[in-house]
């Protein structure tokens, strides 16, 4: 009789749960679940429900990835409160960690992870904000401001390679460069917008949506933006995640109404629809990339702000699958 570990030349690995260093089309035998499990590749992306954030809010930035993101400031209402709130996500839960200096609405965030941040620019009760702060992963520094204080921007990068993307000020084609100590001036949008999408590095980043309610999507190759083609649903308050500006995912927002759950992923050339968030929301939080992202609280269709967290795992993520032997 044929045995596994004859036919494939090893035997089958036992281990107490699932097996993380595990490949593609590689069996192991899961002995808390009693059951044989295998490594495989998801063809479909598809949202799943993540923890709930502690302080529900609208209008926030975030940062990370969907292990170790980050979500800061934003508002609530009624009455409209700015609020300095930090939260750190482990993949599971949220945890409430240092609040920023200054509370404001509608700014740029971006980061590696929930160790790494920078948040920049937003709106206070009155004038645009400039400020940029610093997070380490205990807490928030007060470093060198924008050049030009502005609200409802749009970020890529990291805490100290990072853009600063359009905006609710004139010119709203302004575009700045962070090295990890200053902001500097360099070439603006083709087509100025505010409360877009942003995603990607500051040498190649993507920037899409925005409003005036639009579709249009620029390239930055690290010297200057480039138009593409536009979105499948033109929208504002959109939000997205990727690692580059050949691969970016791009999901939520609104046209005034409605507000949309749709989600769309660049390949370089175009947008494709793929799954729908299972919440229709705006002005939420996100961190990520195209094949694992998050979105945090917001407000939904009835403007009612949510406390719920998705989790995005797209097409060539690792997923575990059990073989059924009855």
């Amino acid at each position: 009789m044929s045995t596994y570990k004859k036919e494939v030349g090893t035997a089958v690995q036992n281990f107490a749960g699932d097996y993380t260093g595990a490949v593609q089309g590689q069996l192991w035998y899961n002995s808390t679940a009693a059951s044989f499990q295998f490594r495989n590749l998801t063809t479909v992306g598809s949202w799943a429900t993540g923890g709930n954030v502690n302080l529900g809010r609208r209008f926030l930035a975030g940062a990370g990835t969907q292990t170790s993101g980050l979500i800061f400031t934003g508002d609530t209402t009624p009455p409209e409160i700015m609020r300095t709130q930090t939260e750190s996500y482990n993949g599971s839960a949220w945890t409430e960690v240092n609040d920023v200096n200054t509370g404001r609405k509608n700014l740029g965030g971006c980061g590696e992870d929930n160790t790494s941040a920078l948040a920049f620019g937003g709106a206070l009760p009155t004038p645009n904000s400039a400020a940029t702060e610093s997070w380490n992963g205990t807490c928030w520094t007060e470093v060198n401001d924008l050049n030009l204080a502005r609200n409802s921007l749009t970020a890529a990068g990291t805490a100290t390679a990072a853009l600063g993307i359009g905006g609710a000020t004139a010119p709203q084609q302004q575009n700045e460069s962070w090295n990890g100590t200053c902001w500097t001036e360099v070439n603006d949008l083709n087509t100025g917008r505010a409360l877009l999408g942003g995603a990607g590095t500051y040498t190649s980043a993507l920037a899409f949506g925005g409003q005036p309610n639009t579709g249009v999507t620029e390239t930055w190759n690290g010297t200057c933006f480039s138009e593409v083609a536009d979105l499948n649903t033109a929208r504002h308050y959109i939000r997205g995640g990727g690692v580059d500006n050949t691969s970016v995912i791009a999901f939520g927002g609104s046209a005034n109404p409605p507000v949309y759950a749709v989600t769309e992923q660049w390949d370089g050339t175009s947008w494709t629809e793929v799954a729908d968030m299972s919440n229709a929301r705006d002005g939420f939080a996100e961190g990520g990339t195209t094949p694992a992202a998050f979105a945090a609280t917001g407000r939904d269709s009835a403007s009612n702000i949510i406390s719920a967290t998705e989790e995005w795992t797209g097409p060539g993520a690792p997923v575990t699958e059990t073989i059924t032997t009855s």
